[in-house]
């Protein structure tokens, strides 16, 4: 039996194994916009991953975005990873290519060979860059440790006190002839 093993989260699809660093977006699936393609399964969210290659999913974008850490435009319903470098661009349609959607703004981002990808999007261009930023700030952001209660510190202080009076004790005995002193953990012969 030959055992592989894959850095980093993965996500299980279906029979598929993803990791989550390689997906780009997840946005909605709608079967209804091919009707050529008839599934067996409820399929109701589109992997896309960094090279464009996608993957169906009976999740929804947000289920899927909570469950695997994504960030989510809701104006868009298109959930993003956090571990990916994207570039925001402004868009605005031309005589050649004019889209039904009133995009805003464009997705960019380089694939495993270096080629561009993009996404248009219907959410504003300045508030992709504002909630981009701020999932990598909670993405990077490192955990406090956590404070101690009143009642903590007290137990804490009257035990290291304890041992500071047992130990002063200890000194200022005094040691029967040819016993260890005290506060000693061994004795050298000489």
């Amino acid at each position: 039996m030959k055992v592989v093993t894959v850095p980093g989260r993965l996500a299980i699809v279906g029979k598929r194994l993803v990791s989550v660093e390689q997906i780009a977006f997840v946005e909605p699936f709608d079967p209804a916009a091919n009707p050529e393609f008839k599934p067996e399964k409820d399929f109701r969210g589109r992997i896309v991953l960094l090279d464009r290659d996608t993957v169906l999913t009976e999740q929804v974008p947000e289920a899927f975005a909570s469950e695997h850490e994504l960030h989510l435009f809701t104006e868009d319903n298109v959930a993003v990873s956090r571990s990916i470098v994207f570039r925001v661009e402004t868009f605005e349609p031309t005589e050649n290519f004019n889209p039904t959607k009133p995009y805003k703004t464009r997705l960019k981002w380089r694939d495993l060979a270096g080629a561009n990808q993009s996404k248009l999007l219907v959410t504003p261009p300045e508030t992709v860059i504002a909630e981009l930023l701020q999932a990598k700030a909670e993405l990077v952001r490192t955990p406090k440790r956590p404070t101690k209660s009143p009642d903590e510190v007290a137990t804490a202080r009257a035990a290291w006190k304890r041992f500071r009076v047992r130990f002063a004790l200890l000194k200022r005995r005094k040691a029967p002839a040819g016993a260890q002193p005290a506060g000693a953990f061994c004795t050298i012969d000489q």
